[in-house]
């Protein structure tokens, strides 16, 4: 179990309730719902991964990529969600924002934050199903 993570899944899940807050005053109030809705899963993962860290076979730099792969993605996510939502951006997410389209730098700060996302959580779950390869012969005896 990683502390660390756990803390930070609960972090994450106090912003999300937060952000609830924010949704009214929003420029794209569904989107503003998005990131809310994002934090608190962001915040569950973090803390369903933290659970079972343990279990993960990794060199120790194996394990720190992994484990700023999944805070940055968790974090960031929720963010560029939420910085979209009130900067009235959505190319990047044109269901969630019913296709308004903000102004052209504010779309391109958070199609670089949305982007940088998708490949760091590859980076995260590709580490994670990297580190649970192989069988425990002490959970496969017992079940």
């Amino acid at each position: 179990m990683d502390r660390r993570l756990l803390r930070h899944g609960f972090v994450l899940i106090a912003l999300a309730l937060v952000t609830g807050f924010a949704i009214p005053s929003a420029e794209i109030p569904r989107l503003a719902l998005s990131a809310h809705k994002i934090g608190v899963v962001g915040g569950m993962l973090l803390i369903a991964v933290g659970m079972v860290w343990d279990r993960f076979r990794l060199t120790n730099r194996q394990f720190g990529v992994m484990f700023w792969s999944w805070l940055y993605s968790s974090y960031v996510n929720w963010l560029a969600i939420l910085v979209g939502a009130m900067l009235g951006t959505g190319r990047m997410t044109p269901v969630a924002s019913g296709g308004l389209v903000g102004n052209p730098l504010s779309e391109q700060v958070i199609s670089l934050m949305l982007v940088s996302v998708a490949l760091v959580s590859l980076v995260a779950v590709s580490l994670s199903l990297w580190g649970m390869r192989g069988s425990d012969s002490v959970t496969e005896a017992t079940a």
